[in-house]
C-alpha cells in the first residue's frame, strides 16, 4: 500500500521476503566477497557458499539437509543435529576447495540465539571455516547432539506413548527410536568426516 509520492515498491525479492538488500549491501561494502548463505524452510535446511562478482553471484557449494539422508541419517531432516550436520558436510566441502573464511548471510530470519541458523554455523566452524559469530549465540553441544529431543523423546515414552508415536511417527518410520537420537548423530557424524575427508575435533 502506497504511502505518499515518494513511496517506492520494495523489490520483488524483498517484498517475497528473501532478501534484504541493506544487508546484502553493508556485506559487499566490507570487501568480504564469500558469504555462507543459511535459509531454513519447514522440511529443510540449506546452505551456501556464495561469491560476490560483478556478472552475478557464483555459488561454489550448495548443500540441502536432504543430502544427509544418504549418509544414514534416520532423524528429521530440519531439527538443531541435522541443521549443524548440513553446515558440517557444506564446510568440509567449501574447505576442499580452499576456502577459510566466509561472512555469514542469514537473510530475513531473526538471529535468534540457539537456533538452528546457528546450528548450521557451528557446522562450518568446525568444518574449518571461519564464520564469524558471537559463542554466546551458537547453540551448545548437547542441543547439537539433540539431547533436548531424547529427552523428550524418553519422557512421552514412559508417560504417554501414543503421544511418543505420533510426534515422532517420522522418524519412528526411518527406524530410529529417538531416545537414541544422540548416538546416531555421533554415528552420521563421523561417516560425514569421513566421506568428505576433513578432520575430526
Amino acid at each position: 500500500m502506497a504511502r505518499g509520492p515518494k513511496y517506492k515498491v520494495p523489490r520483488k525479492r524483498r517484498r517475497e521476503g528473501k532478501t534484504n538488500y541493506y544487508k546484502r549491501y553493508r556485506m559487499i561494502k566490507s570487501g568480504k566477497r564469500i558469504r555462507a548463505v543459511v535459509r531454513k524452510t519447514n522440511k529443510y535446511i540449506m546452505v551456501q557458499i556464495v561469491e560476490f562478482a560483478p556478472q552475478g553471484d557464483i555459488t561454489h557449494v550448495g548443500v540441502n539437509s536432504k543430502i544427509l539422508f544418504k549418509l544414514g541419517w534416520k532423524g528429521d531432516p530440519n531439527n538443531t543435529p541435522a541443521a549443524y550436520l548440513t553446515g558440517l558436510v557444506a564446510g568440509l566441502k567449501a574447505k576442499k576447495l580452499g576456502i577459510t573464511y566466509a561472512v555469514p548471510d542469514i537473510g530475513l530470519h531473526r538471529p535468534v540465539r540457539g537456533s538452528r541458523i546457528f546450528a548450521v554455523i557451528k557446522g562450518l566452524r568446525d568444518a574449518g571455516i571461519e564464520v564469524p559469530a558471537s559463542e554466546d549465540v551458537l547453540p551448545s553441544e548437547d542441543r547439537i547432539r539433540g539431547e533436548h529431543i531424547a529427552k523428550y523423546a524418553d519422557m512421552l515414552l514412559k508417560e504417554n506413548p501414543d503421544l511418543f508415536n505420533s510426534r515422532f511417527s517420522s522418524m519412528l518410520s526411518r527406524g530410529l527410536n529417538p531416545v537414541k537420537l544422540p548416538e546416531h548423530f555421533e554415528e552420521v557424524k563421523k561417516r560425514i568426516i569421513t566421506t568428505f575427508g576433513g578432520e575430526g575435533e
